[in-house]
């Protein structure tokens, strides 16, 4: 009962580690605070190119850490002797994998790579997170924080 205690606990743990690891938003709706009551550029321009994306974020190696301890320790309550010393490594090496192939999924963002023609004539690519719908021909505009940081938006 008491390691299945611990058990739970260090699932917990390992849940919250990789779920507070979460990557900033780069979405089109999503300011940082420093972005917050700034002034900012306004420009417009057409949409000519709309494609999918992904958008990877950097991994932190909590995945790996986590699930090699979390995987440790439920190999460990498998066999005795030599079998459980073999179960304990095994279960460490596929709780991170395990670990390592979970934070790489949330490490990857769908996101839009949007080709817009300005309205001086300027061609830009903007990507972002898909937060939102654009189609070819849609005027948008696009917003430039003064820390160069720029966005679409309907």
């Amino acid at each position: 009962m008491r390691k299945i205690s611990i058990m739970l606990a260090l699932t917990s743990f390992f849940f919250f580690i990789i779920t507070g690891c979460q990557p900033a938003s780069q979405g089109s709706k999503v300011y940082k605070p420093g972005q917050a009551q700034t002034a900012q550029s306004v420009y417009y321009g057409t949409v000519l190119d709309v494609a999918d994306v992904q958008i990877q974020h950097e991994e932190t190696g909590a995945g790996s850490l986590g699930g090699a301890v979390v995987g440790g320790i439920v190999g460990s309550t498998i066999g005795k002797g030599r079998g459980k010393k073999l179960a304990t490594t095994g279960g460490a090496l596929a709780g991170a994998a395990a670990g390592s192939a979970a934070e790489q999924a949330r490490a990857m963002r769908p996101a839009l790579e949007i080709e817009l023609e300005m309205d001086d004539g300027q061609i830009l690519v903007i990507v972002q997170e898909k937060d939102d719908e654009y189609s070819v021909g849609d005027r948008v505009r696009l917003i430039k924080s003064p820390d160069g940081t720029m966005r679409v938006r309907q």
